[in-house]
């Protein structure tokens, strides 16, 4: 199966490494100053909002990342694939 891939400028996210025994999210947050070009794996993209994109990630663990492109742009991106 071949991976498809959309160019996005990401920046600070939160990553979720599971629940505790209350059911709820251990989360980490990651603060950065600047957005950096990465290919994402479509195939990882979980969901889109307008401010986050979720992804999977290893370990079953999730991240929300800030990006800097408009939510409509990226919705062309993707549907495009």
């Amino acid at each position: 199966m071949e991976s498809r891939f959309i160019e996005l400028s990401l920046g600070s996210h939160i990553i979720v490494h599971g629940y505790d025994q209350l059911n709820k999210e251990i989360t980490e947050n990651v603060e950065t100053e600047v957005f950096s070009k990465k290919l994402v794996a479509i195939s990882r993209i979980k969901s889109v909002s307008e401010k986050y994109i979720l992804t999977d990630y290893l370990g079953g663990r999730w991240i929300y990342w800030e990006y800097e492109e408009d939510f409509e742009e990226v919705k062309k991106l993707l549907l495009q694939k």
